[in-house]
């Protein structure tokens, strides 16, 4: 919001008319633009120029990248991996993410330690990154103090200060002896180390720096936030990642990026110790959360591009090895002391005319074309992803079929319900039905508010009478609900309903048990031998409502779930309290009406008119409540104690 909003104030300071929502909706499409320039940047700092153009080319087209940067995705991932890459490029800072980067680059600097590689560059470097970094973090409100009060940080503090004992200690190398040296090395080092420790264990204890989040957690253990934190985990994006989705989200690049990781590490300079660091905990990380995949793309394609570089260089590049290559100067002063043997960008001894102008021996020119077309026709497997609102499937004559159902149950719900409704709806689709559909929803997207999400699951998980009184305590207009029963779509309600129930009952134990919507055997069935408890509750009818007299094709019988591949258990569903209002064509989509009893307002409306009696006793009771108030708080005032009992 902070970077659309500059872009907004500068081009309209240099009177260029236009209108913030433009600014929005072309955000990530010209930041894509910018990640491939810095991406290639990065690969070239890393490897050299030719396979900088290949990674560019890689992030431009790869799915894993694409999803977040289309046009109109105005999230914080359509400028976070830019910031990424060019944070890698010249360590800077970047989304909510920045957390696997402020500790990324401390670890970068702790293992050349470790490897005996420490020099002042980088020194210099991480010093300035860090304070910099740190101040320039700090002033952005969101953020605030959180650099110097989380946990997450600490590592980066923590090198930090090491860095500089460590470069305090080789100032004095030269002034002390060999034996006093080590000394007083290995004594500052751990007593560096053992003093920051305890200071962070005591400013934890005293809740100066906040703890882990559970978020954290998570990563390390894949259990503990089902465990304890069963919203986190019900995200999709949260679940562990499948071949599938690493093949979908990568393709041929999954498969060649391990020969570039190879690459670097067999030729190993400072520079490539970042990146190889990079690709194992992406790796690591990318496994554990779909949603991290984001972050795994970047070095995939740096590195799959390492590798087609170097497939290439080897039977593209007989002509350009008779050929001298250019002096490069470089950067390290040990390098320069010994011009003779020298290491170019690819890690290769840089030869002598002489030795360049050897023959050497190899594959004859048709193998190596044949060679060089297979890997242009591997790069040509990568394709698009599909939007996730307007799905598409196949038939079986290979024509495809456009699914729109959810712009059409949005355009209903715009069209059709007031403009003060209220919609309850899980919290996947939130985000959508306020921005397409232009109504009220309980929950979204925004998944900090943990026991009002609860309190929907809890509506879901219900029969329908204890379901209705919850909606109408919420002023609940309409129930939208996503049903994949007819096409066989495998991300509705039904599938996700599990996790409604026990995040439900992390809220409302006493009300909801998970253990009551399996059977004895420990199975989730939505047929005849379903849990009771499950074929009662108002998610199962308003999934399965008419859907017993639908027979799909000759083959199935009425009321046949293609998504589960059973027969429902009960198809003579009635509905008291709700009405349907709008099923999409394809029974994606489906909304609810909530039913104001006109018995009931009736009712409520005679209290509030006509019984006089129930308004004395109301009134009477009500004074004689104030009036034990009143003279608590004098009680309180002569410093008597009071129990709760008293209070009442």
């Amino acid at each position: 919001m902070l970077t659309a909003g500059l872009i907004h104030y500068a081009l309209n300071l240099l009177h260029i008319s236009v209108h913030i929502r433009d600014v929005c909706v072309f955000l990530p499409p010209v930041f894509s633009g910018l990640t491939s320039i810095s991406t290639f940047l990065l690969t070239r700092e890393l490897w050299n120029q030719g396979a900088g153009l290949l990674a560019a080319c890689f992030i431009a087209i790869v799915p894993g990248y694409i999803s977040r940067s289309v046009a109109g995705s105005f999230d914080n991932e359509g400028i976070a991996i830019f910031g990424l890459q060019f944070t890698y490029y010249l360590w800077g800072s970047a989304w909510g993410g920045y957390v696997f980067i402020i500790n990324l680059i401390p670890l970068h600097v702790f293992v050349l330690l470790l490897m005996q590689r420490f020099s002042k560059k980088v020194y210099i470097a991480y010093s300035t990154f860090y304070i910099i970094g740190l101040i320039l973090s700090m002033q952005i409100p969101f953020v605030g103090f959180q650099p110097i009060r989380t946990s997450e940080h600490m590592a980066a503090a923590g090198v930090f200060v090491l860095l500089q004992v460590y470069a305090f200690l080789q100032y004095l190398k030269d002034r002390l002896t060999r034996q006093k040296f080590q000394t007083l090395f290995f004594l500052g080092v751990s007593l560096a180390a053992g003093v920051f420790f305890l200071a962070v264990i005591y400013l934890t204890c005293t809740g100066y720096i906040a703890p882990w989040s559970g978020r954290f957690y998570s990563l390390w253990d894949t259990g503990y936030a089902k465990i304890h934190i069963p919203i986190i985990a019900s995200v999709s994006e949260h679940q562990p990642t499948t071949w599938v989705s690493f093949f979908c989200d990568l393709h041929i690049l999954v498969c060649t990026f391990p020969a570039g990781l190879w690459f670097c590490i067999k030729s190993i300079y400072d520079e490539r110790v970042f990146v190889a660091l990079y690709a194992i905990s992406a790796v690591y990380f990318a496994g554990v959360m779909v949603r991290l995949m984001l972050t795994l793309t970047p070095v995939v394609c740096v590195l799959s591009a390492v590798a087609f570089s170097r497939v290439f260089e080897h039977y593209l590049g007989d002509d350009a090895k008779k050929q001298s290559p250019p002096a490069e100067e470089s950067s390290d002063e040990e390098d320069r002391k010994n011009p003779g043997n020298l290491y170019d960008k690819a890690g290769k001894v840089r030869k002598h005319v002489s030795e360049q102008e050897k023959a050497e021996d190899g594959l004859g020119p048709n193998m190596k074309s044949i060679v060089t077309m297979l890997m242009l026709m591997l790069l040509m497997i990568n394709a698009y992803s599909s939007p996730s609102v307007v799905l598409a499937s196949y038939n079986h004559d290979g024509s495809r079929n456009i699914l729109d159902d959810f712009r059409e149950a949005y355009y209903w719900l715009w069209q059709n319900a007031n403009e003060h409704a209220t919609v309850m709806s899980w919290w996947d689709y939130g985000y959508q039905i306020a921005g397409m559909a232009n109504r009220t929803t309980l929950v979204d997207n925004n998944t900090w508010n943990n026991s009002h999400i609860a309190l929907v699951g809890k509506a879901m998980s219900s029969n329908e009478s204890a379901a209705y009184k919850i909606m109408r305590s919420l002023d609940v207009d309409y129930v939208l609900i996503i049903f994949g029963g007819v096409i066989g779509y495998s991300g509705d309600d039904i599938n996700k309903f599990l996790w409604m129930v026990r995040i439900a009952e992390g809220e409302h134990p006493k009300d909801i048990r998970e253990s009551d919507y399996f059977i004895l055997q420990g199975e989730f069935r939505v047929d005849k031998a379903g849990s009771p408890t499950l074929i009662n509750c108002l998610m199962y009818k308003m999934s399965y409502y008419r859907f017993g007299e639908m027979q799909l094709d000759f083959r199935t019988p009425p009321g046949f779930d293609r998504t589960r591949n059973a027969k429902i258990g009960n198809k003579d569903i009635k509905l008291k309290y709700l009405e349907e209002a709008f099923t999409s064509e394809h029974w994606l989509v489906r909304i609810y009406k909530v039913k104001k009893l006109e018995n009931r307002d009736r009712m409520e409306n005679n209290l509030g008119s006509t019984d006089s009696s129930h308004q004395k006793f109301t009134s009477k009771k009500t004074a004689k409540r104030k009036r034990g108030f009143v003279k608590n708080k004098l009680v309180l005032k002569k410093g008597k104690k009071v129990t709760k009992k008293s209070l009442y």
